[in-house]
């Protein structure tokens, strides 16, 4: 199978998994990439199944919106049963890292909003250690030279994504060279380093559920 063959199986796995628990209130936290438009693409098929979506990007929300989708602001939602999202890097105890998409503070606000958060990916993506992957950090532009002196302190080797600005008209560091063996302590340093929005490091709430695409099928691992 290709990978996006792959990609189109996990997505629509978590399709077949939300289905039969959503209703006509239900509204799904919805993430970003590739992947994630994959569900997006299969979850479309059922819209008359369920409410609307929260989305994690502008990217995300002109999708759903082109299939007839209903996007809500989270703030006007007083629940999400579900988000489902992709992932650049998971370990087996499902921490993640995310942000290749540079979405990931709105990715993490979601995922710890939503009840039960299901990672859908391909086999490339489970490691035994997360950090092969670089690490991104979103960034306060006016801190970016500060936060890089920070992150080396940390042992990274930070690199300005040139030419990106994220939703919230910030900046991403993309951390090299990081062997991340305690993701929840990593995650919790890098976030108190001022001017840091918040790190790519899923740990602290990682998903629930990794749902895996692989040749003989899609695996599925529970934290």
């Amino acid at each position: 199978m290709t990978q996006n063959q792959l990609k189109q199986a996990v997505a629509q796995a978590a399709v077949d998994h939300i289905l039969p628990r959503l209703d006509s209130k239900s509204i799904v936290g919805v993430g970003t990439g590739s992947t994630a438009n994959f569900f997006i693409d299969a979850l479309a098929r059922h819209k008359m199944d369920f409410d609307g979506a929260v989305a994690s990007s502008d990217a995300t929300a002109a999708r759903l919106k082109g299939h007839g989708i209903p996007v809500y602001d989270l703030n006007s939602v007083s629940e999400l049963e579900f988000y489902v999202d992709g992932a650049d890097e998971s370990d087996e105890r499902l921490h993640l890292i995310k942000g290749g998409g540079a979405a990931l503070t709105r990715e993490k606000i979601v995922a710890a909003v939503a009840k039960t958060f299901i990672c859908i990916a391909d086999s490339s993506k489970l490691v035994p250690v997360l950090g092969a992957f670089p690490l991104p950090v979103e960034v306060i532009p006016m801190a970016r030279s500060h936060v890089a002196r920070e992150l080396v302190k940390l042992g990274g080797d930070p690199v300005y994504r040139e030419g990106v600005l994220t939703d919230n008209g910030n900046v991403i560091l993309d951390v090299h060279n990081l062997s991340i063996t305690d993701p929840v302590k990593l995650e919790a340093d890098i976030n108190a380093i001022v001017g840091v929005v918040t790190n790519g490091l899923f740990a602290a709430r990682p998903a629930d559920l990794l749902l895996l695409g692989t040749a003989e099928g899609v695996k599925t691992l529970k934290r």
